[in-house]
């Protein structure tokens, strides 16, 4: 029922840890990527964090299902929370590649922000 909100965690984390480990090899270099608090670096950094964040997210869907049981699963809150997970390190990627991509950053929000009304409204009434 929740398996994929597992999976997205579980992913999520996996992926936080890959590219923290990439990004991580160039983190001496004063210059990489424009320096510390460029955009570029700022929105990678963003990016790798967000992958923990969501998954987090998931996991804490997953868990709260599983402690109040199948009554409390909603499913558009469930896929919101699987879209987050996918679309917060993608736009965040891309707006570090290209700097006007940063308007996309409205979908992942309301996706998160979506699947926490949906399952307040729906999963714990």
């Amino acid at each position: 029922m929740t398996d994929i909100n597992l999976w997205a965690a579980w992913i999520g984390i996996l992926l936080g840890l890959a590219s923290g480990t990439i990004q991580g090899l160039f983190f001496d270099r004063e210059d990489w990527l424009g320096g510390y608090g460029s955009w570029p670096r700022r929105l990678m950094r963003l990016g790798h964090i967000s992958f923990f964040g969501i998954a987090f997210l998931n996991l804490a869907y997953a868990n709260t299902v599983w402690l109040l049981g199948p009554a409390s699963h909603v499913p558009l809150a469930s896929m919101l929370l699987v879209a987050g997970a996918m679309l917060m390190p993608l736009v965040c990627y891309l707006a570090a590649w290209k700097k006007p991509l940063r308007h996309l950053f409205a979908l992942p929000v309301l996706s998160v922000l979506g699947a926490a009304f949906a399952f307040i409204t729906g999963g714990l009434s």
